[in-house]
């Protein structure tokens, strides 16, 4: 136990808080760029789907994304969005190393030297903030302009509508929860009473302000679930249940940093040691708490899965399929087997029109719909490989269960535990960064599916079916020329030539 406890002190040594929080920020700059670039190889227009191009700076006049320089568009490419997000990451990850290895050599791994150093990470922490608001069009002001216009538009959203591209970026911002929270208790052990190495005392009303800080990327993300709903072109429930899904994120941190009262309570009862337990499930606030974090868990997990990713895998059997009618009793299959059916000609293509040619209606149906078009589970377009989908699906399974780590304070107050929130954190990081991928290709497939239908309303494409092509990719649309509308002439009618009305000088009369 002294062992641990000091290699934990040493790591809060060599890695104070400040730092890790300047790491995981600069982990989500470099998570956004691979996302930007990974999208672009797998031929997904992400700035495109995300109407980056649009996004011309931070404006407090006007909460929405506008355009009026004309021309700007084309010359911002999005082969060529990811590009200065990487040049950004650079610079920030090239200061923040070089304050941390400053640190590391006035420290010289002396525990009892780092407060006197603190001021480094303070002044690290100070220029990446000075830089980000800066005014002039230095370090990359076009970037730092976008990321405030997304934070602006996020707290003061419009009640019209909410962007895609907002939308991403308050989910992201839920996975830095925790961080800013972090941000929080930096600040209280830079000051000149605080200390690096051991976490500020939160009594009084103080103990609610990190649980409140840690509430805001859910209340921003449940306002813009409200404003969806209340549309005035919106006629689906979906966006007010998924406002429930942020909605029971509150219990989980609210009744977190209630377990204080459980502590000092079991403290009452067994003695100081039940201080330095981890479960305490005979009492009814820790319970509490565990059923508000599995519910949080296991919803988010569904959603993620059905909604935000399109996979089938979750869904209830019925959904998606047509309603069956009731009818008769139907003929059996096994003599229809033994006729002349399109089945016995062609024994060694068992594909599904020829299973069910010939058959009856409601058995070919039934055929029909026992054969999904696509792989069990997913969906019929997918971008990425196969293999993808159903590891993204564990991944998100684990590091959801481990929310209520993320989310739960009174967790992060243990000393002993701070490497092992930092990798917690780390892991949302990395899979906020993978839910990307696929949140961003299932919006690309729903854009496609949504021009399929358009197109087919439309009077031009009268005699065409449009549809989305799985092998084409969420903007592969292909064509297919349909029925016509003229009755098709039989091959065995005579034709009688007849002299030709049409007069000119290239016409000849038959």
């Amino acid at each position: 136990m002294k062992s641990d406890f000091h290699d934990e002190l040493y790591f809060s040594s060599a890695f104070p808080l400040p730092f890790r929080v300047l790491c995981l920020v600069g982990l989500g700059i470099l998570g956004w760029a691979t996302n930007l670039h990974g999208l672009y190889l797998w031929n997904i227009d992400a700035a495109g789907v995300l109407d980056l191009n649009n996004h011309d700076g931070y404006r407090l006049t006007s909460p929405l994304p506008t355009d009026r320089r004309a021309g700007w568009k084309a010359a911002h490419h999005s082969s060529q969005a990811h590009r200065p997000v990487y040049r950004l990451f650079v610079t920030y990850a090239a200061w923040t190393f070089a304050c941390w290895l400053v640190f590391r050599l006035a420290t010289r791994a002396d525990i009892e030297s780092v407060d006197s150093f603190k001021f480094i990470p303070a002044l690290a922490t100070l220029c990446v903030l000075t830089a980000l608001v800066c005014p002039f069009n230095v370090l990359y002001k076009h970037e730092r302009d976008r990321f405030l216009g997304a934070i602006h538009r996020c707290l003061f959203p419009s009640p019209h509508g909410v962007y895609f591209s907002d939308v991403v970026f308050a989910d992201v911002f839920t996975s830095f929860a925790k961080v800013l929270g972090d941000v929080w208790l930096s600040v209280y052990m830079l000051l000149p009473s605080g200390s690096l190495l051991a976490q500020p005392a939160q009594d009084g009303l103080t103990r609610w302000i990190l649980p409140t800080l840690m509430s805001i990327p859910y209340a921003v993300r449940l306002r813009q679930c409200l404003v969806e709903y209340n549309a005035p072109n919106n006629e689906s429930r979906r966006p007010l249940f998924n406002a429930l899904k942020y909605a029971s994120s509150f219990p989980v941190i609210f009744l977190s940093a209630a377990q204080r009262i459980v502590v000092s309570d079991t403290v009452a009862l067994k003695g100081e040691s039940a201080a330095r337990e981890a479960w305490h499930g005979e009492h009814q606030l820790f319970r509490l708490w565990l059923l508000a974090a599995a519910v949080n868990s296991l919803y988010s997990f569904w959603w993620d899965v059905t909604n935000d990713w399109g996979l089938d895998l979750l869904l209830p059997r019925h959904v998606g399929r047509p309603t069956r009618q009731p009818s008769p009793p139907r003929p059996l299959l096994l003599p229809r087997l033994h006729s002349r059916s399109a089945l016995l000609k062609h024994p060694g293509t068992p594909t599904t029109e020829s299973v069910t040619d010939g058959l009856p209606e409601g058995v070919a149906h039934a055929l029909s719909q026992e054969r999904p078009s696509h792989p069990w589970g997913l969906r019929p377009v997918l971008q990425f490989p196969l293999a993808v989908y159903p590891f993204a699906i564990l991944v998100d399974l684990v590091l959801r269960l481990t929310w209520s780590a993320k989310l739960s304070s009174h967790l992060h107050s243990y000393a002993e535990g701070d490497l092992i929130i930092f990798w917690i954190e780390l892991a949302e990081v990395v899979r906020r960064w993978m839910w990307v991928f696929l949140r961003v290709e299932w919006e690309t497939v729903k854009e496609a599916q949504a021009h399929d239908r358009d197109s087919a309303r439309s009077p031009r494409s009268a005699g065409l079916d449009v549809g989305v092509d799985a092998g084409a990719g969420a903007g592969g649309i292909a064509m297919v020329r349909g029925e016509s509308f003229r009755e098709p002439i039989p091959e065995q009618d005579d034709f009688e030539m007849v002299a030709s009305d049409i007069s000119g000088p290239n016409s000849e009369a038959g």
